[in-house]
């Protein structure tokens, strides 16, 4: 119990710091009337045997949260007594909230370098210094800090999430995918929509690069690891579609509107794309009028208004943006299309009773996006939170402003 207690209080982060110096004081004590060494005996009982009330001092400007006095206090603290690892730990977190990382790396390598250390105290020194200098933004030497404390605790899910993040920040999707297998393996739960994830950005480097066949194996893999990863179904059709396979591109993105009916714009803007270089658009049509039939949405129906009109059909294209704005009077993109189809066919006494409604709704956005886990809102569909790095979190907002997760 002891020592998962410790454990915890060596958390990092800012927000833990003022609990953590609270406990590691208590902490200490116990140490110091438990453990038999004579330098453990004073971890704890130098503090109040010395006299040294700066420790106590820096504890309550941390109540205060007035950490440049704590860490005034700390400071005081060592050098009453240098061999109170705890302040030393404090103190580093204290700098690395601060931004003053040279300082917070001082402190690492001097508690690292310490004769007769306990050994999980010096790995989490490790594995603190490791964040040191990710917060400083050396994100090579941080992987490499964390792939040494990885290698004395090859079992700790905190370490290799940290290593996974950085493969994230350096693009290295395979070494990610690789150390997520490594989580799902010792963490229990469902890890699948990440590596689909990982497996769709493999697959794009490998389309960018022209390996087309390889980034089609991907694609696929990431489908059958997670069968609604939305995004790979959507660059398998862009994969096919280049390759001016319309048919299978038509029919893979028709999978996103069965799996994820929500997420069926993505499909249908790009079919729209799609017009000017098919010959053959009745296979187009044909999915948005069924379509149309099985998802009645305002998306749907503004699909198959814009290939109607790209079929010369204004009549049918106009009885599409009415059917989406009865069902959705906020839709601006309809009520923007229907009045690019008036104005071009010089209906003017319609524009002019549309107005009205034009105006009452064209500064309603229709596609809202929202973090389902922390509640950030971005501008356009991403698939990871910038925020709270959450894989799938980000859904549609609806009128009623719940959010829909993919």
């Amino acid at each position: 119990m002891l020592q998962s207690a410790w454990q915890w209080i060596l958390e990092p982060g800012g927000e833990a710091v003022l609990l953590f110096s609270i406990i590691a004081l208590l902490i200490g004590l116990i140490l110091g009337s438990l453990i038999g060494s004579s330098s453990r005996k004073e971890t704890g009982k130098a503090l109040v045997n010395r006299g040294d009330k700066s420790f106590f001092k820096g504890i309550q400007y941390l109540l205060s949260n007035d950490h440049d006095q704590a860490i005034e206090e700390f400071t005081k603290s060592v050098q009453v007594n240098s061999d109170t690892i705890e302040t030393y730990v404090a103190l580093g977190n204290l700098y690395r909230s601060k931004g003053d990382i040279d300082r917070a790396i001082r402190i690492r390598h001097n508690i690292i370098l310490r004769p007769n250390i306990d050994e999980q105290i010096k790995i989490r020194a490790i594995f603190d210094l490791a964040m040191d200098y990710r917060k400083g933004g050396f994100l090579n030497r941080a992987l490499k800090t964390f792939l040494e404390v990885a290698e004395k605790s090859p079992g700790d899910v905190e370490v290799l999430k940290e290593i996974e993040r950085i493969y994230e920040e350096l693009r290295d999707w395979e070494k990610a995918y690789e150390t997520r297998q490594k989580i799902a393996r010792l963490d229990k739960g469902d890890h699948r929509n990440i590596l689909a994830h990982y497996l769709v950005e493999m697959g794009k480097v490998c389309h960018e690069k022209g390996d087309l066949g390889r980034a089609r194996a991907l694609f696929t893999k990431a489908i059958s690891t997670h069968r609604r990863c939305v995004d790979a179904y959507l660059h398998l059709g862009d994969l096919y579609f280049e390759r001016q396979e319309h048919k299978k591109a038509i029919a893979v993105w028709k999978k996103v509107v069965e799996i994820i009916p929500q997420f069926t714009f993505l499909a249908y803007r790009r079919l729209e794309g799609a017009y000017s270089r098919m010959k053959n658009l009745e296979p187009v049509g044909l999915f948005l009028k069924q379509c149309a039939r099985s998802n009645s949405d305002a998306f749907t129906h503004v699909a198959l208004a814009r290939y109607l009109h790209n079929e010369n059909d204004v009549e049918g294209a106009l009885r599409e943006t009415e059917a989406a704005l009865a069902l959705d009077p906020s839709f601006w993109e309809a009520r923007k299309f229907k009045g690019e189809i008036l104005m071009s066919q010089g209906r003017d006494e319609e524009i002019i009773s549309d107005y009205g409604e034009i105006m009452k709704n064209l500064n309603i956005p229709y596609l809202r996006f929202r973090c389902s886990q922390c509640g950030f809102e971005p501008d356009e569909l991403q698939w990871k939170c910038p925020q709270c790095n959450g894989w799938d979190t980000i859904g549609l907002v609806e009128s009623d402003n719940t959010t829909v997760e993919p």
